[in-house]
């Protein structure tokens, strides 16, 4: 015989006892400490006695504190606490009812709302999409809980009033700014919490926890923060973030690919804007998180370096129909080697910081290699390289990796996608992850351009893009390596001469430190550039 036990045996205990008896409950009984009737077998504190003979139990008092009180208290005792909802109430599918919960006749729960442990929805009251009623709240006779309102735990909304959307404190939201971008993008009733998120230097970047099936908090979102001073148009950053994503999602669709992970996905605020401004000029854009993924911010094994040459190489070929000419140049002249030649000529030229007497023979080292800037630039102009869609930035950081299989999943940090040369994203990798040492590595001798693992690279990155790259650009990868690395130590030695004004630096010679790293492998990897190509034709 199914059964029931309610504490409390007034008026609203037995509006529950004719409800439970409607939802197929045969035999109801009650605890109450002052009614006395047949229905009523003992004491509200002889719950513990009673739980044997029945399992299932509810708190039915009016009052909001008692009502917490003893869910809590038959909770605590292992009780079966059920939702009790109404024949005649509406209540959407992903609305999550939490136990003691009681929805009365003709009210109406809707989509993706929250109703806590011992709420009770009163009669003809409606709580409206994404909202929160806390465990506790009473929802009177005929009220209306707009969109997107907290009713805060023990709270009642009185017969008949309307509530309007109301901001909860959402803990890890420290800044007025940061709170506006959560609930521009629709997650303010719902998010948990937020926190701080990778490891990047350019964006500020959080993880949104949201409450999870099982109970637990989960990320599910990546809010970011635009940095405006490397990224001036956000817009057009954006539209090509978009453009490269959707295109991508149809052709991993195509080749059966798992749309969640494999690509990013980002998210339009609830106004279809591709990005949020916050109040001080600020944007603000979103993406879902990617579960069970990993980042490494250096080559630790041979097979990481393989892997991302699959997933660059991978990311080449996905858009090789993709119209490069359509994307906004939203840095313009990037890895334009000419240009970085033209801009470290004018940092020396003005030598603001007196610095130049510090780095000579590093100076003489560039200016050395002049020709050498325009090999790519000019093959561009000649029409001999086409334009490609180009990461731009393609450090093994920016790949995540299966945490399970260590596999590539899919290219992050798609800021500076832009059109470009095949060459340059190769050079990067290269230049990145083919190093015997970190980037400021002080002592050179630790220094050292790993040709085995330019091999692997090579290897990994043509087994998926060869079909696409033509002859010439197959030719220009070497170059590619040797000119991405000169260019980037162009940048780390033109900054040292202007005071260090744009890459971060933590003690004085830190940029001066990067660029003999970087002139080092230059050294190298013309030592060694023949047996560099032999391996590019080799596959």
């Amino acid at each position: 015989m199914k059964s029931l036990l309610i504490l409390g045996a007034g008026g609203f205990g037995r509006m529950v006892a004719e409800t439970a008896q409607a939802l197929g409950y045969e035999k109801v009984v009650f605890l109450d400490d002052a009614v006395k009737d047949e229905a009523v077998i003992g004491m509200c504190c002889d719950y513990e006695i009673r739980h044997k003979e029945y399992p299932v139990a509810v708190a039915a008092f009016g009052n909001n504190k008692m009502r917490l009180y003893w869910t809590d208290k038959l909770l605590e005792e292992g009780y079966e606490v059920p939702a009790i909802v109404h024949p005649s109430a509406v209540v959407s599918p992903s609305a999550v009812l939490e136990p003691g919960c009681f929805v009365m006749q003709r009210a109406v729960v809707n989509t993706n709302t929250r109703i806590g442990r011992a709420v009770l929805v009163n009669s003809g009251a409606i709580v409206d999409h994404n909202s929160v009623v806390c465990a506790g709240a009473h929802v009177g006779l005929g009220s209306v809980v707009k969109s997107d309102c907290t009713i805060e735990s023990g709270c009642k909304v009185e017969a008949g009033e309307v509530i309007f959307s109301t901001r909860r404190k959402i803990e890890g939201v420290d800044s007025r700014s940061l709170e506006d971008a959560v609930y521009a993008f629709g997650f303010g009733q719902q998010c948990s919490y937020v926190k701080p998120f990778g490891e990047g230097h350019i964006n500020e970047t959080y993880a949104v926890y949201m409450p999870g099936a099982d109970g637990k908090d989960t990320p599910l979102y990546v809010l970011q923060r635009i940095n405006i001073n490397v990224f001036k148009n956000p817009d057009q950053v954006m539209a090509n973030i978009f453009g490269v994503t959707e295109y991508l999602r149809s052709m991993i669709r195509e080749e059966g690919g798992d749309l969640d992970r494999e690509a990013l996905s980002y998210i339009k605020t609830k106004s279809g804007e591709s990005y949020f401004e916050d109040a001080d000029g600020q944007p603000w854009r979103c993406l879902h998180y990617v579960p069970d993924s990993v980042c490494y911010q250096m080559v630790e094994r041979p097979e990481q370096f393989y892997q991302s040459a699959l997933s660059f190489g991978h990311f080449l070929k996905q858009l090789g129909d993709y119209p490069a000419e359509s994307l906004y140049e939203t840095i313009p002249k990037f890895h334009d080697t000419v240009k970085r030649f033209r801009d470290f000529k004018d940092a020396l030229r003005k030598d603001v910081k007196n610095r130049a007497r510090l780095c000579r023979e590093e100076i003489e080292f560039v200016l050395a290699r002049e020709d050498d800037c325009g090999v790519l630039m000019k093959q561009l102009e000649e029409g001999i390289l086409p334009l490609r869609v180009t990461h731009n930035d393609t450090k093994l950081n920016n790949i995540l990796f299966d945490k399970n299989t260590g596999e590539g999943l899919c290219i992050i940090d798609l800021d500076t996608i832009m059109p470009g040369l095949a060459a340059n994203d190769f050079g990067d990798s290269i230049r990145f992850g083919a190093s015997t040492a970190e980037e400021d590595e002080k002592d050179l001798n630790k220094v050292h351009f790993d040709i085995e693992l330019y091999r692997i690279y090579v290897k990994g990155y043509l087994e998926m893009a060869k079909d696409v790259l033509t002859p010439a650009e197959n030719a220009s990868l070497p170059w590619g390596a040797r000119l991405m690395t000169l260019e980037c130590g162009m940048r780390f030695l033109a900054d040292f001469l202007q005071g260090d004004v744009y890459f971060k630096t933590t003690y004085p010679e830190h940029n001066l430190v990067r660029a003999r790293t970087q002139f080092r492998l230059v050294k190298e990897m013309e030592e060694q550039f023949d047996q560099m190509q032999e391996i590019v034709e080799t596959f």
